[in-house]
């Protein structure tokens, strides 16, 4: 870190409690919007693809603005990047609650930037405060938090637009903002979490093999984040449907069933670090691999089981994302390494990520039936499984 921030760094257990508040901030704000279309389509006239924008365009935003997220945060460190996620956050909540649609689609956009840059600068934080044993358990509580933040917004959002209206609804993701970022400027103090300061460290040289081997590695992380998007973005935009079609359920049922597939990341999130200090992180990837192959296997041959499929599902998805992660910063060099490293595999994995529902319910509309989209699931689960083990294997043995 640079010499003007000198000072003791706070005790990891008060940053590890920070990292899990900012992660409720960073899911919740655009899962809020599933349970409120309804009234924005009736007070604010908004149209059905103009609804589905509004779930798709912080996805967009992860994608394009990945490279300027990791490019800010080396610039002006990793703390000023999280103030600005944060405070980006509240202030695109308050602008899409307070206005028209113009202004629910520019708060969109404000909240889908913000959080960009804090899926770059958290995991730059992790590797750089927490020693190499405790990364993973930190990254493990980061993922959790994101569905813990996603659960919680989609269990509380449509009771409280019952009762206060979408407005506020909406709005009341900024209460969990205000906590982080009291919580975060408190911990960090204004200065350190204000005053740009950049984490670039000083160049460092490689020679030419090394520079191949990490490419090859980027690019099959990238390749196995963006089946690992694919997959999670596909299976929660259609499960529903699936269950209401195939099974005869009501809407409430099949929004309720596939709400196993969230809750269960977490104990993915969790139990990855675990896992993996008693074996291999590439026995890890195979693990999840298996545990997300029976989602569209299990769908697609023995769909009575569903709760199963999709329990297991649920664990693979929420592992899956923080395997990745941990491969990113164990392997790479330096800070500015795992920044370059992240915006890459997470601006191409999301980049697949946001037309996943479009093309799946392209696919269903065009066969109408839901064989061909679990097969478009399962290319994507494949993809997941093979790239990242090869990825991770080599990351494990090179670092």
């Amino acid at each position: 870190m640079n010499g003007r921030f000198a000072s003791k760094l706070p005790p990891a257990a008060l940053i590890l409690a920070c990292i899990g508040l900012i992660a409720l901030n960073m899911r919740a704000p655009f899962v809020a919007v599933a349970p409120v279309v309804g009234p924005l389509h009736l007070e604010l006239g908004m149209s059905t693809a103009e609804l589905g924008l509004l779930t798709g365009i912080p996805v967009l935003c992860f994608s394009l603005a990945s490279p300027l997220a990791s490019l800010a945060s080396r610039r002006l460190g990793p703390e000023v990047a999280v103030s600005l996620t944060l405070l980006g956050v509240l202030t695109g909540v308050v602008v899409r609650s307070a206005g028209d649609s113009a202004a629910v689609f520019l708060g969109t956009v404000v909240i889908g930037l913000a959080i960009t840059v804090g899926n770059i600068a958290v995991p730059l934080i992790i590797r750089r405060d927490f020693s190499p044993r405790r990364q993973g358990t930190a990254m493990g509580i980061y993922t959790a938090a994101l569905n813990i933040g996603s659960f919680l917004t989609s269990v509380a959002t449509a009771p409280l637009n019952e009762w206060l209206g979408w407005r506020l609804a909406l709005g009341s993701a900024g209460i969990l903002a205000v906590a982080a970022v009291a919580f975060w400027v408190r911990t960090m103090g204004l200065r350190r979490a204000f005053v740009p300061c950049s984490d670039d460290p000083a160049p460092t040289s490689t020679i030419g093999a090394s520079r191949g081997r990490s490419a090859w590695i980027t690019a099959g992380l990238t390749a196995g984040f963006a089946g690992q998007a694919i997959s999670y973005y596909g299976v929660t935009a259609w499960l529903p449907s699936f269950l209401s079609d195939e099974l005869g359920m009501s809407a409430a049922a099949a929004g309720a069933g596939s709400s196993l597939f969230q809750i269960l990341a977490i104990l993915g999130g969790l139990g990855v670090p675990v896992l993996a200090r008693f074996t291999s992180t590439t026995t890890v990837a195979v693990t999840l691999s298996a545990l997300w192959l029976t989602v569209p296997v299990g769908l697609l041959t023995v769909p009575g089981l569903w709760w199963l499929w999709s329990s297991l599902g649920g664990i693979a998805q929420g592992g899956g994302i923080t395997v990745i992660f941990i491969a990113i910063i164990k392997f790479a060099r330096d800070q500015a390494s795992a920044g370059r490293m992240s915006a890459v595999v997470q601006g191409l994995g999301y980049c697949f990520a946001a037309v996943a529902p479009t093309a799946v319910g392209f696919v269903h509309e065009v066969t109408g039936g839901w064989t061909a989209p679990l097969l478009v699931i399962l290319g994507s689960v494949l993809t997941f499984a093979l790239c990242t083990t090869v990825s991770v294997n080599r990351a494990s043995r090179a670092a």
